[in-house]
């Protein structure tokens, strides 16, 4: 099963706008950096240049994700996309340690904020940015359930918090609160290494073959045994690689139907699971229910 073709060039649209984006904050944010001294400022760079290295590991992840599943790989290369994912977590969490440390120093060495409304301009230069790419990675998520640009979407998404709160650090800072921008950049640490446990957590899941929630393997049961001759299901598991979902089930049929027959309604569920559920590959087992029935009344040992 392949992406479509849609759907592969919103990925690669997400991936290099994300790279694009990261690129010009991190050149903007230095300049401001330099002439102010500000730790927040400091933060917000070291945010930037590793948005930069995971972004371009997600740009490289989703192009070997997008290849299609071949001898060596017969459920496709998706999970490329977790592994991203778990690399983004680890960058942001050494981003987070960096900037905490840099904040402790700052707060037992205060030094005044210089160049303020340089920096000011450059956070909301930022902010705009980082609406515009996130406008466009909510419609790439909505439209594929990409794992590798959600993660990179939670980042930024932190980014948005973590340079509105530069920009109010700095405009404290300009009036003479200069221990507030230390504090805000410790604030801002907290807030990244939060966000790097959540990344983690999705794309472990991810590679650990996590099934899909409750509710939606529920509804899959249901909607297979809603079809006409099906006289139950049962063993439903259920996979997620990429922007992919791995389905299989078992169905109860009359044990006197052809095998042509049979398949026919094998079929019909399987199209009813993916008619609800595009992204599911569907892989359906039947049984015969007379088997079934006399296996189960068999005694245990």
């Amino acid at each position: 099963m392949t992406s479509s073709p849609e759907h592969a060039r919103l990925l690669r649209l997400a991936t290099r706008a994300s790279v694009g984006v990261a690129c010009a904050l991190i050149i903007t944010k230095a300049i401001a950096w330099w002439f102010s001294g500000s730790v927040s400022m400091l933060a917000g760079l070291t945010d930037s240049l590793l948005d930069g290295v995971t972004s371009l590991l997600n740009l490289l992840a989703v192009h070997y994700a997008l290849r299609p599943a071949d001898d060596d790989h017969r459920y496709g290369h998706g999970k490329a996309e977790s592994l991203s994912g778990m690399a983004q977590a680890l960058f942001i969490g050494g981003s987070a340690v960096l900037i905490a440390f840099q904040a402790y120093h700052r707060l037992q060495h205060p030094e005044p904020v210089g160049a303020p409304w340089l920096s000011m301009g450059v956070i909301v230069f930022s902010l705009v940015l980082t609406v515009a790419l996130l406008m466009l990675q909510h419609r790439v998520i909505r439209e594929t359930g990409s794992n590798a640009v959600r993660a990179d979407s939670l980042h930024y998404r932190s980014d948005l918090m973590l340079n509105g709160s530069i920009l109010v650090a700095l405009v404290l800072a300009g009036f003479g609160y200069h221990q507030v921008d230390a504090w805000f950049g410790l604030g801002i640490a907290a807030y990244i290494l939060w966000s790097a446990v959540q990344i983690a957590r999705e794309s472990f899941a991810v590679l650990m073959d996590e099934e899909l929630p409750p509710d939606v393997s529920q509804h899959m049961l249901e909607l297979a045994r809603g079809v006409p001759g099906v006289l139950g299901a049962h063993d439903l598991r259920t996979r997620v690689s990429g922007n992919h979902w791995f389905v299989q089930l078992h169905l109860e049929l009359p044990g006197e139907l052809t095998l042509s027959v049979a398949h026919g309604i094998s079929d019909q569920a399987a199209d009813a699971i993916h008619k609800a559920y595009p992204r599911a590959e569907v892989l359906v087992h039947a049984d015969p229910a007379d088997q079934l029935q006399a296996a189960s009344d068999k005694p245990q040992a």
